[in-house]
């Protein structure tokens, strides 16, 4: 599967909806009852998003994931994704990285329908794009959404992505192979007022929140579920790829999913932090920052 004929043909065995037109043409052409679209696309380079060593099937099920972690933030649907890849000359990782892709495509009913390659000098960082698209339902909560009174959940746990004291992440399985919230999601969107996905850390994800929101949020470090037992909880809040829910409900109403309340939304701008009933200084990394 050196080149780009070969790497098609091989696309072609996945993209098998009937909007993909056997991937024949520079379009797909897609059929959507009326509605709203929800679009996201996300890039993954190496040794910037991922270990160069990380296994080819893993990068291919998290590129997919990644994405779809945005459709689970907006409660939405998927429909279909396009990709954009490099080939860089190297026959078995294409493959391996085809198998994951579609696995993670087949197990979350997210047709793959085209997109386009390019050729890279072999051996030069692979960056690899997805788009994907989705139905959204009568209400997207967007980022901006959250009020002064509303209260901070979270599902899941928080931290067992990260990396540990050895450079090796906490839980090799959950770093490689992250599981969108896609039913979270769609249960939360008829009642959220914000929700986004926790991709970067907890902390600088809270903090994107109340700044798209103009409000002003807390959270209290003690409230957080972590991952494992004795884990730091600002370790583990400012670690990143844990591809959980972060959203805001009216005070007083309950998740229709397993949640954790984490802080609450007033007025004022900026996070800050409490354990223990004390403030908490923000450390100085928050989570990961694109660009540095």
């Amino acid at each position: 599967m050196p080149d780009e004929f070969a790497f098609l043909t091989a696309l072609r065995a996945i993209a098998t909806h009937p909007a993909a037109a056997g991937l024949a043409d520079d379009t797909a052409v897609l059929d959507v009852v009326a509605g709203r679209l929800i679009l996201t696309s996300d890039t993954m380079v190496e040794s910037v998003h991922y270990r160069p060593h990380d296994p080819a099937d893993s990068i291919g099920w998290k590129l997919a994931a990644v994405n779809l972690s945005d459709l689970a933030a907006k409660g939405a649907t998927p429909t279909g994704c396009l990709l954009n890849y490099a080939l860089s000359g190297d026959a078995d990782w294409d493959r391996a990285f085809l198998a994951g892709l579609d696995e993670a495509l087949t197990r979350f009913a997210m047709p793959l329908l085209g997109g386009d390659t390019v050729a890279v000098p072999q051996g030069a960082p692979r960056s690899l794009t997805l788009t994907a698209i989705g139905t959204a339902q009568p209400n997207t909560p967007l980022r901006t959404g959250a009020r002064p009174g509303d209260a901070l959940w979270v599902t899941g746990q928080i931290g067992s992505a990260g990396f540990g004291p050895d450079g090796e992440p906490r839980d090799l399985a959950r770093y490689l192979r992250p599981q969108p919230r896609l039913a979270a999601g769609q249960a939360l969107a008829p009642v959220a007022t914000a929700m986004m996905d926790v991709s970067d850390g907890l902390l600088i994800d809270a903090r994107r929140l109340a700044e798209a929101s103009r409000v002003a949020i807390t959270i209290d470090l003690d409230a957080v579920p972590l991952a494992l037992p004795g884990l730091d909880p600002l370790a583990a809040a400012t670690a990143g790829d844990d591809y959980e829910l972060l959203f805001t409900l009216p005070a007083g109403i309950e998740p229709p999913v397993a949640a954790t309340r984490i802080g609450v939304a007033g007025v004022g701008t900026g996070l800050t932090l409490t354990a223990g009933g004390d403030p908490v200084p923000l450390p100085e990394r928050l989570g990961y920052r694109h660009g540095g």
